[in-house]
């Protein structure tokens, strides 16, 4: 478990399988991204303060940048990066780098998974983040993939899950 207490890691899908993709003005991913700060917050009121992200783009960026918002307000809550491997960002457009590095800018702690890329380093981060958690919040439409993988995983190791549902 984690050297912080109690935990909480996030997953969820990546834009292209969000029903707004990369628009977020869209009115649909403004009430998901209330909706999934008001569990955050909830989860942080039961006594959770410290949060692992996976630092994909999508749903883990979401959740990154609602936990750093709360982190202005409530300053004993930390934010850990689990990056799956270096460079995880490299072909991502500008302006997602950008994002990415403000996250990481904002974040307590920063764990490298592995140093490069391999199949299954995303699936490793993953088991990272639900072997170090308490809480899992998945942010998804029940699909097959990389986060409902996540979620069987955490079933599996009896961790509580919190579904925000993507649609």
């Amino acid at each position: 478990m984690s050297d912080f207490g109690k935990s909480c890691c996030f997953t969820g899908h990546r834009p292209q399988k969000l029903p707004w993709g990369y628009d977020e003005l869209d009115p649909r991913c403004i009430e998901f991204k209330n909706k999934l700060s008001a569990v955050i917050y909830a989860v942080y009121e039961s006594g959770i303060k410290h949060f692992i992200c996976g630092m994909a783009l999508g749903c883990d960026m979401y959740c990154a940048e609602a936990v750093i918002e709360l982190k202005k307000r409530f300053a004993d809550i930390t934010l850990e990066a689990a990056v799956p491997y270096d460079g995880q960002e490299a072909k991502w457009a500008e302006s997602s780098r950008k994002r990415y590095r403000s996250i990481l800018m904002h974040c307590d702690k920063t764990t490298l998974i592995q140093d490069a890329y391999s199949p299954g380093c995303m699936m490793k981060r993953n088991k990272y983040m639900v072997d170090n958690s308490n809480v899992l919040i998945a942010c998804y439409n029940g699909s097959s993939g990389g986060t409902w993988n996540t979620v069987k995983y955490a079933l599996e190791r009896d961790t509580e899950i919190i579904q925000v549902p993507t649609e």
